[in-house]
């Protein structure tokens, strides 16, 4: 079986920037889980991915406009201190006392969106809404770990449930 529309991938990843660091990984943890051909996943990820079989192993390296896009000097955003939240996990309450470089979470017409603070004041913070990896060059290493055809209800939600996917 080969990755195409209507299939659900299972895989591992390892990000890495342009320097070679690594970011983040999948490795110590579940596959990622998605449904190929409904907009689940990095464009270039996707790509990359697709005609792939179960054990294929490669790197793919993005351009910022297949993977998280360009960063927009209009995504920077004044709101008040009371609509930051902290990120769960990280013990911090809107009260706390946000400094630059700080991620948070604000709840905007979209839905939650994280954010990096540039600049705090006592009522009012200046944020990036700018996704964190916007404008940079990254590598992904990828393993095909399991493939499978979609259920009905995954193709009539547009994504992947169960293990490294969707739960409702």
């Amino acid at each position: 079986m080969k990755i195409e529309d209507k299939i659900v991938v299972q895989f591992h990843y390892t990000l890495k920037d342009e320097a070679g660091k690594e970011l983040e990984s999948s490795q110590d943890s579940e596959p990622l889980a998605y449904l190929h051909g409904y907009n689940n996943m990095l464009v270039g990820v996707e790509k990359a991915l697709a005609g792939k079989e179960v054990g294929d192993k490669f790197s793919v390296t993005l351009q910022p406009e297949d993977a998280y896009g360009e960063r927009k000097e209009d995504m920077i955003k004044r709101v008040p201190v009371k609509h930051l939240q902290g990120l769960s996990g990280q013990g911090l309450k809107s009260s706390a006392k946000w400094k630059a470089g700080m991620t948070g979470v604000v709840e905007t017409e979209q839905g939650q969106r994280q954010v990096t603070v540039i600049k705090a004041g006592k009522f009012m913070v200046t944020v990036d809404t700018n996704p964190p990896l916007a404008g940079k060059v990254l590598t992904f290493d990828l393993e095909v770990v399991e493939l499978r055809q979609a259920t009905d209800e995954e193709v009539e939600h547009g994504h992947a449930h169960g293990v490294g996917g969707h739960h409702h």
